[in-house]
């Protein structure tokens, strides 16, 4: 009687150990776009796999099959472990939770039917208890595997739904479409060109980060109204075709290329593929729509354009045909004026840093040529708010600074948002960052870059996390400027808000620049 208690117990605290490792992995998944290629490179570098948990799990799983056998010692040990890791793993909390959409409820049932199966066949060769730990071993493996037994089906279900997409698009032949890509500062862009032209159309733009094809069928089929007049699609990409797959579901007459950059070279090795993807944009507008591209970039400006009209803006190029000229800033925002083709526009905004002068320049180019006034123009985009976690500003009862440009660091924005905090001079400069993802080959070197940086336009430094921490701390060694006592660093942002609070003072000025998901450490 106590033996087949031990055994219910310890079989049903080790299969919901298993149902939460499995929701685990699945987070992990759908972080990694659902691709089992990214998400077998996050665990080759993370150390997922060979995780204290995993290890702990297959020693006892070795020990019941070859020392323990069905003694109440296995039933006592697994559901010992089962419940310790069940409850750290349930009530641990991640920056970017799982999303149960319909696609990640569909895998995660799928899962569990094949680790019941799993359990089932293995059940036949030992202990039902000690399967089920060894399917908790393999979560990760389950998790890959139902990825692939339902790709079939959910290529015909996304199928259906961009068919919809473009019966709906199809519907709306007055619709102006403007696809707007770049390796940073789109969804900026985005948001600035919203705005300004909201003064004038019925705008309708792609919500959050939705610049995937399913994300922007999602918007066409969830959002689109029949009273648009003009819809403002983010367009992102992972590989070679992404943009091409989404110019080939909307066709945008009007496309915003906003930069060219080392961003996501991990993925494209080189930065000539990078300039090719971002392309695929302005290959895809007719003849008669407009491009308009960012030329402070040289793989951007070395890009010929013929056969569109192509329009050129810069900040930093005499060459382009639209430039922000007399930059300005203070605490109150920043004052530029726009130059271009016979036409001269004085503008103020509150939001700072070259990287949003040109992000708007962008809209302000853009929307010139949809037809909306100066005065609209002026108007809107005094009114811009700072996109949140894009070098936003705010001041804390304590009467603290807080420069929040968290959402995703690049070699250019982060240079910028430092150069913004070393102008500064209210109290102490800190910045707190775990440094910058997804450079390939260069990762080691711009992240050093970034250490100079800082060592340049702070007065503390707080680095988080070890991912880029050598790199970040050669680079402000390198500078030579800061003292170590004025370098800190930190396992977690949880630590460095701990750090943080020992350092800073009122009228201090603190950035955040760069906040990495779970995917890395």
């Amino acid at each position: 009687m106590i033996d087949t208690l031990l055994f219910i117990i310890a079989l049903v605290f080790v299969a919901s150990c298993h149902l939460v490792e499995l929701t685990r992995c699945l987070m992990m998944y759908q972080q990694n776009s659902y691709r089992n290629e990214r998400y077998m490179k996050w665990l080759s570098t993370s150390g997922d796999t060979t995780s204290i948990p995993r290890l702990i799990a297959l020693v006892l799983f070795f020990l019941s099959i070859s020392v323990f056998g069905n003694d109440r010692l296995t039933y006592v040990s697994i559901p010992l472990f089962a419940a310790i890791m069940g409850i750290k793993m349930a009530t641990k909390r991640y920056k970017k939770p799982l999303v149960w959409t319909a696609r990640a409820i569909r895998l995660y049932a799928v899962a569990v039917i094949l680790s019941g199966l799993l359990v089932w066949a293995a059940s036949f060769v030992i202990d039902i208890v000690v399967a089920t730990l060894l399917v908790y071993c393999l979560s990760h493996v389950v998790i890959m595997a139902t990825g692939i037994i339902l790709l079939p089906i959910d290529k015909l279900i996304n199928l259906r739904y961009i068919n919809d997409a473009r019966r709906r698009l199809k519907s709306m032949p007055e619709l102006k479409i403007v696809g707007i890509t770049g390796s940073y500062g789109k969804t900026s862009t985005k948001h600035y060109l919203h705005r300004i032209l909201s003064e004038q159309y019925d705008t309708l733009m792609t919500p959050g980060s939705f610049n995937t094809t399913l994300g922007v069928v999602r918007t066409v089929r969830e959002y689109l109204k029949p009273y648009n007049e003009v819809f403002i699609v983010e367009m992102g990409a992972k590989q070679p075709g992404d943009i091409k797959e989404i110019c080939d579901l909307v066709h945008p007459t009007i496309g915003i290329v906003t930069a060219v950059g080392p961003q996501h070279l991990e993925s494209f090795k080189t930065i000539e593929r990078v300039q090719a993807t971002k392309f695929e944009l302005v290959d895809a507008l007719p003849a008669d729509g407009v491009a308009v591209v960012n030329n402070d970039f040289e793989k951007i400006a070395d890009r010929p354009v013929d056969t569109t009209k192509c329009l050129r803006y810069a900040i930093n190029n005499e060459d382009a045909g639209y430039r922000a000229e007399k930059i300005v800033y203070s605490p109150a925002g920043t004052t530029f004026e726009v130059v271009g083709d016979g036409w001269h526009l004085a503008l103020h905004t509150k939001l700072l840093g070259e990287c949003n002068v040109s992000d708007l320049l962008a809209a302000i180019v853009t929307a010139h040529v949809m037809g909306v006034p100066d005065a609209k123009i002026i108007s809107a985009v005094a009114a811009i708010e700072p996109v949140e976690h894009r070098l936003s500003v705010k001041k804390t009862p304590s009467g603290i600074i807080i420069l929040d440009d968290a959402f995703n660091s690049n070699p250019i924005g982060s240079r910028m948002a430092l150069e913004v905090l070393g102008s500064m001079t209210s109290g102490k400069r800190i910045v707190i960052t775990p440094g910058m993802i997804e450079l390939g080959e260069q990762q080691y070197d711009l992240n050093c870059q970034l250490g100079q940086h800082i060592d340049k336009n702070v007065d503390v430094a707080i680095v988080v996390g070890q991912y880029n921490r050598e790199a970040i701390l050669a680079g402000i060694t390198d500078g030579g400027r800061l003292k170590a006592e004025q370098i800190l660093v930190a396992d977690s942002f949880a630590e460095a808000q701990q750090l943080l609070a020992t350092v800073v003072a009122s009228g201090d000025i603190v950035l955040y620049e760069n906040d990495l998901p779970d995917t890395f450490k």
